[in-house]
């Protein structure tokens, strides 16, 4: 079965894609992120979606990230609510149990629904979860997944045309029960109206990227500086996929090959060389590739070593002598040809892209703070009154809201928490 990691596709070739959520002449109609320059919105409204045996993780990565936007924002940017059908708890995969705030019906109008899968996720998809699914995507909803939630999408139907990112151990079976959907490797992918992460902290990297795009990549920056995040991943950065994974246990040959590339990247090995080490013809190794990589073998260990080149442009201060040294290339114009070719721009872009912007601009003193926060009393008011209320009416094992009250956020118990921190209202947008 072929499989997106295993093909040699540019990542930079990518034309039928939008940049994302923004606006623009491409998505008639979609609701952006975020405020546009000289406009106030109300805070965009994120409903997370909790299957049985979601991943605790995936759902804190794409969370926290909007809670930091909003306390270094100084103001509500984001809210969001935890959904289930009927309102009841779930479990997560480490059996940790989530009360959820809101169930289905009871669910607040959102801007964007995010499902987040887990393990068994083909039994953790009902019939009411397409349902609803389907119905945010009637009323216009921007639709995400993390983890394996792309699942649940895809039976529903709305993943067909947009490119998928899901982890990596449901990519063989996704693609078999779905194949009208294009699946990729990467670690997420924004395709129009829909957002899709492979799991782990990988909804950190694709929710930082959103903020960046909406509200500029210095709180974006600020956001990964206070979780300790010295690199925010991009679109085209891959996940690490076993090759075990793609091919089973059918041919060690091949993987015992993969294995020696892989050990030699700064030396590498000839082709015949190869062959021979794992008692094979280079004919047979040629087709080894061809038939279950869909490439030669120089072009596989070419992307390797590129793939490392990245790496090191990235996470090192090497110098891109260094690094095309590292990765076995003679010299630095053939270096720089082969990556323009395959990542769409040269190393030394590469390397100024992703340089750290600036983050939390210095703390302000209170006085400029009180004054950055004149303007915002009413939203101390909604604050305390939220949390009054909240107090009030909840109890420890019911949702934060009454069938007679709007449901509260949790971003606004977030926000009233963060109020006496030092970095609060430290991003000025």
């Amino acid at each position: 079965m072929a499989l997106t990691s295993g093909r040699i596709d540019r990542p930079h070739d990518r034309s039928h894609m939008t940049s994302g959520f923004s606006s623009d002449s491409r998505r008639v109609g979609a609701r952006s992120l975020g405020p546009q320059a000289g406009e106030t919105r109300q805070p965009q409204t994120i409903g997370f979606l909790l299957l049985d045996s979601f991943t605790l993780i995936s759902l804190a990565s794409a969370v926290e990230p909007l809670r930091m936007a909003n306390q270094l924002a100084g103001r509500e940017l984001y809210r969001w609510y935890t959904v289930t059908l009927e309102g009841m708890p779930v479990r997560a995969s480490d059996g940790l149990q989530v009360t959820p705030d809101v169930s289905a019906e009871t669910c607040p109008a959102l801007d964007m629904a995010i499902v987040c899968g887990g393990v068994g996720i083909q039994r953790a998809v009902q019939r009411p979860h397409v349902s609803w699914l389907q119905a945010q995507a009637r009323a216009g909803r921007q639709l995400g997944a993390v983890c394996t939630g792309s699942w649940a999408l895809a039976q529903a139907g709305l993943l067909e045309g947009h490119e998928t990112s899901i982890h990596w151990e449901c990519l063989a079976a996704m693609q078999e029960a779905f194949p009208r959907v294009p699946l990729t490797t990467r670690l997420f992918s924004i395709d129009q109206q829909r957002a899709t992460a492979s799991g782990g902290t990988a909804p950190m990297d694709m929710v930082l990227t959103m903020i960046a795009r909406e509200h500029g990549r210095e709180l974006a920056a600020g956001i990964s500086e206070m979780f300790i995040c010295d690199r925010v991943r991009g679109e085209q950065d891959q996940q690490r996929v076993p090759l075990k994974h793609v091919l089973g246990t059918t041919q060690p040959k091949l993987l015992e090959i993969v294995a020696l590339m892989e050990a030699n990247l700064e030396e590498p090995i000839g082709l015949d060389e190869l062959a021979h080490y794992v008692d094979v013809s280079r004919r047979q190794l040629e087709r080894l590739f061809q038939r279950y990589l869909h490439c030669s073998p120089s072009r596989y260990y070419l992307k390797l070593r590129l793939t490392r080149a990245r790496q090191l442009l990235k996470q090192t201060a090497l110098s891109i002598i260094e690094v095309a040294s590292a990765c076995g290339f003679v010299s630095t114009p053939h270096f720089s040809k082969c990556y323009r070719e395959y990542f769409g721009m040269p190393p030394r872009d590469e390397r100024i892209g992703g340089e750290r912007q600036p983050g939390v601009s210095d703390v302000p003193c209170r006085a400029d703070v009180d004054h950055q926060l004149h303007g915002v009393a009413s939203l101390e008011g909604v604050l305390h009154g939220a949390i009054h209320q909240s107090l009030s009416q909840t109890t420890a094992s019911s949702p934060l809201h009454t069938a007679a009250e709007s449901p509260v956020s949790s971003a606004i118990l977030a926000l009233a928490n963060a109020r006496g921190e030092p970095t609060y209202a430290s991003v000025r947008l």
